[in-house]
């Protein structure tokens, strides 16, 4: 079986399947124009997120049996198309889950205490230290938009931390860290809001004008999970107006921005999309693609 990487992956995992018998090829700057040419001869695709596998890429690849994403979300993959075409599509939910979670608990604090606007004035060699009077997240509420891996992961922090959890998922009945709640309560009740879910049809802007109309106002606001859930011109203006006293951001609507003006006001801290970026992550997404792949070939 072949396999192309089209991705940074971690070595190991590349030669645990050229270890398992596959033919293992990687070209981790590989471009769409290129891939258009070279996919047709392989029967596994393993991508990342910088990797876009559409309609036309799946057309043109006749012996493609197996598309593997490197981590959670799969809106870079025309999954319902790939599998009615009878190739199978897997991801690595679990992988990155501790990872996203911390980074999510990180901005909480990070966005209570005015951490970032407090080294930048220190690095200023400026003494500012009545400015920046925060607040403590123990007591405080946090409602979590989507409660799988991530989102319980997130949860079992938070509560550790001393937050009450709330949380809004359709697709979830029981919730062990707290309560689960309506949408509109959620947004009510809540001092802080974090997202954890996928991008698809359905949450593409769902939080916008409406659903900021009933938030409290001062809200704090994380973003870790896709952008284009939240309405970012609406998260702009709510950002202006005080109504959201601060948004922290790993992931955006277009990535890289084009429009940079979300990212620099002074009540946003923002990351260029890293919440899987860490040691432990990527060495448990490389496992995790090496045992799908190895497992399919052997089937």
């Amino acid at each position: 079986m072949n396999v192309l990487v089209c991705d940074k992956t971690e070595k190991e995992c590349i030669e645990q399947m050229r270890a398992a018998g596959l033919t293992v090829d990687t070209r981790f700057e590989i471009t769409p124009e290129e891939l258009m040419t070279v996919a047709p001869a392989y029967d596994v695709l393993v991508v990342r997120s910088r990797t876009k596998v559409r309609q036309p890429l799946i057309d043109a690849c006749p012996n493609l049996k197996l598309i593997v994403r490197g981590g959670v979300g799969l809106d870079t993959i025309d999954v319902e198309y790939a599998r009615s075409k009878g190739i199978e599509v897997r991801n690595t939910p679990l992988a990155s889950s501790d990872s996203v979670a911390e980074l999510t608990i990180g901005y909480l604090f990070m966005l209570a205490r005015s951490l970032y606007k407090a080294s930048e004035t220190m690095k200023a060699e400026k003494w500012e230290k009545k400015a920046f009077e925060g607040d403590e997240i123990g007591g405080k509420t946090l409602g979590l938009i989507g409660v799988g891996n991530i989102g319980k992961a997130t949860a079992r922090r938070a509560v550790a931390l001393g937050m009450k959890v709330i949380a809004y998922d359709p697709y979830v009945q029981a919730f062990e860290y707290g309560q689960l709640v309506s949408l509109d309560d959620l947004l009510a009740q809540s001092d802080y809001i974090s997202l954890h879910l996928p991008k698809t049809k359905e949450t593409t802007n769902m939080i916008g004008a409406e659903q900021f109309a009933r938030m409290k106002n001062g809200v704090r606001i994380v973003n870790c999970a896709r952008g284009g859930i939240i309405d970012e011109n609406v998260l702009y203006e709510a950002l202006i107006s005080g109504k959201v006293a601060g948004a922290a951001l790993d992931v955006f609507a277009e990535e890289p921005p084009t429009d940079w003006r979300l990212v620099k006001l002074d009540n946003v801290i923002a990351s260029p999309h890293i919440g899987a970026a860490t040691k432990e992550a990527q060495g448990r997404v490389g496992a995790e693609v090496a045992e799908i792949v190895i497992a399919f070939a052997r089937k």
